[in-house]
């Protein structure tokens, strides 16, 4: 098995388990501080990660360059607000629509790829996206009757279009990152992607500190009083980006983002076996397309 592969299951398995536990903060917390745990309790462990490779491992410190800084800005500043559109899909009825649309990524991080950077797939790697893709919308309408006029509702209703934009700013912010991980004339591809991690959640907590000093400064207080809770999501943020960038420097944006939609296959075992809930055939069947689509993804890539 090819490292990228490995290390994108074990990032989309940590995603899963923090967007778990950011939901279950959004009750105590608002949009904008359950979004800014991720960054700010997540920003010392980068930085301990950093040092940590430095000193144990022997790894030199990467140059950085002004193309690293443009690139690790506009990919922080997108996945801020790709954060931000994803939590407030948590406070909708209808979360799981909003959010499987997220999952389109992939095709979205595809024509990012192939506009910033110019990076092509191959026709059997688009085929096994657009089987993913086909999977996670099967699943978004899984639990609605069937018919012409909930279709339409599904694809162009209000939390539908917010999914499809979270799913669109997450496929900037990947491929920036990408850019600036291999902007940087480093030892290897994991020093790299350390380092881009620990400048971009750093920069992101001061941002979003910032924001909420003069947007709500009771925020700070109420993520401050979470700290536990917080903490928990930090760790599992940080150790899955850690995870999400040096797959993304390792391989191609796309590919890691269409291996990445295995999430929702862990969240739907997570819902059959440890909360015993009961997923129906078109659920099922959506399962089985983004399996499939990972399967072709993983022969043809």
């Amino acid at each position: 098995m090819e490292a990228w592969i490995a290390i994108t299951i074990t990032a989309a398995f940590l995603q899963n388990l923090r967007s778990a536990l950011q939901k279950h903060l959004q009750g105590s917390l608002g949009t904008t501080g359950a979004s800014f745990v991720r960054f700010g309790f997540g920003f010392p462990l980068a930085i301990a990660y950093v040092l940590g490779l430095h000193s144990f491992a022997g790894y030199a410190f990467p140059v950085l360059t002004g193309a690293f800084v443009f690139w690790a800005v506009l990919g922080g500043l997108a996945q801020i607000f790709a954060t931000i559109l994803l939590v407030y899909l948590f406070s909708l009825r209808n979360f799981a629509v909003g959010t499987a649309y997220s999952k389109t990524e992939p095709v979205q991080a595809a024509i990012f790829g192939l506009i910033l950077l110019g990076e092509r797939l191959t026709p059997g790697a688009v085929a096994a996206i657009i089987v993913g893709v086909i999977g996670v919308m099967m699943i978004s309408v899984a639990r609605m009757p069937l018919s012409w006029r909930n279709l339409m509702v599904a694809l162009t209703g209000r939390t539908a279009l917010i999914g499809i934009a979270s799913g669109a700013v997450f496929g900037i912010s990947a491929v920036a990152y990408r850019s600036a991980s291999l902007s940087l004339n480093g030892p290897n591809a994991v020093m790299q992607a350390a380092m881009t991690l620990a400048c971009v959640t750093t920069f992101q907590t001061v941002f979003m500190l910032i924001w909420m000093l003069i947007k709500d400064k009771s925020e700070i207080g109420r993520v401050a009083r979470s700290w536990r809770s917080s903490a928990l999501v930090g760790l599992a943020g940080v150790t899955g980006s850690a995870c999400w960038f040096t797959a993304m420097t390792l391989q191609q944006v796309a590919y890691v983002r269409a291996l990445g939609q295995i999430e929702l296959v862990f969240t739907f075992m997570a819902s059959i076996f440890l909360f015993r809930e009961r997923i129906n055939r078109m659920e099922t069947a959506g399962c089985l397309l983004i399996v499939t689509g990972i399967l072709l993804l993983l022969m043809w890539t």
